[in-house]
């Protein structure tokens, strides 16, 4: 396992290569390019970390977080971004390795708690998050004000 953040650039090409394989899972098209620059602008500003999974030498999964403030408390949190692995890696415990990572460095940093949003019927994704000891925010809704046409 390995993180990156900050300005900490080393093998970002492979994390961009996995990156974009996660956003074709999505129906995203192929973007190597764009991928690894906006990678770069993220991570190089603080904005994003990426904790990164490999077997042997193969890049198979990814978590990425961004450090929320939590302003009544005058502190923060940790947010889950995007977590993926690699078909052929499913089911090994690579994706609760990567969220138990987190969770440490989440709890080293800090943080108040850590959070991430799914799809409603991403029903594997809900039942590796309960797992991992997740559970639903009640009482609060999730809303949106689209600035673009695509968004």
């Amino acid at each position: 396992m390995a993180r990156l953040a900050g300005q900490d650039h080393a093998g970002l090409r492979d994390v961009a290569e996995l990156f974009d394989a996660y956003r074709q899972h999505y129906g995203q098209p192929p973007a190597p390019d764009e991928t690894l620059a906006w990678l770069r602008e993220q991570v190089g500003a603080d904005r994003l970390s990426v904790f990164t999974a490999r077997d042997a030498e193969l890049l198979v999964g990814l978590a990425t977080t961004t450090v929320v403030p939590a302003s009544l408390r005058l502190r923060s949190f940790w947010q889950v971004r995007d977590l993926y692995v690699l078909p052929a890696a499913r089911r090994s415990g690579t994706a609760r390795a990567l969220l138990e990572q987190v969770r440490r460095e989440a709890v080293a940093a800090g943080a108040l708690r850590l959070s991430l949003q799914t799809e409603t019927g991403n029903g594997a994704a809900l039942q590796l998050y309960r797992a991992a000891g997740f559970r639903p925010v009640e009482g609060l809704e999730a809303l949106m004000l689209p600035l673009t046409p695509d968004a």
